[in-house]
């Protein structure tokens, strides 16, 4: 287990065994490619990101990811594997969150792509990402690089 602090210095537990927080996560952050590219969406308010939100009544947090990318990409999710989990002691409450890693089969257009200016392609994340303002605050702590050491695993 990784312990470190995000982006707002909540203290925050990742985890890569099997559903370590909760086996009914309410919120989930899906790690996509698609072509041999990194897919991201732009969040309306808060920038650069990959897809995720929270897990609606009657869904499991598996059909959530797979409706969220959808929702805010256009696309269609063909591979989805389970990465880890983390765990936020937010000023604002506690989020339990399971971290996934899709490859995408299609990416379509869609009329609206609900909180977030739709889908947005990546040969590379730039290096000094936790920097960078175009991304959002998810993409600055150590979930991300952690989780990145584990789908690297995957695609070698």
């Amino acid at each position: 287990m990784k312990t470190f602090y995000d982006f707002y210095h909540n203290p925050v537990k990742l985890s890569f065994e099997d559903h370590p927080f909760s086996k009914s996560p309410k919120h989930v952050w899906v790690i996509c490619r698609y072509k041999n590219q990194w897919l991201l969406t732009k969040h309306k308010d808060r920038g650069l990101e990959f897809p995720g939100g929270k897990v609606e009544d009657g869904e499991t947090a598996e059909q959530a990811a797979v409706r969220e990318v959808k929702e805010e990409t256009g696309a269609d999710v063909a591979d989805l594997h389970y990465i880890g989990q983390y765990y936020v002691e937010g000023k604002g409450g506690n989020v339990i969150k399971n971290v996934y890693f899709a490859t995408v089969s299609e990416l379509a257009e869609q009329d609206h792509y609900f909180e977030t200016h739709g889908p947005v392609l990546f040969q590379h994340l730039p290096k000094a990402l936790a920097k960078n303002d175009r991304f959002s605050f998810m993409m600055k702590d150590e979930v991300l690089p952690q989780c990145m050491k584990r789908i690297e695993h995957r695609l070698d």
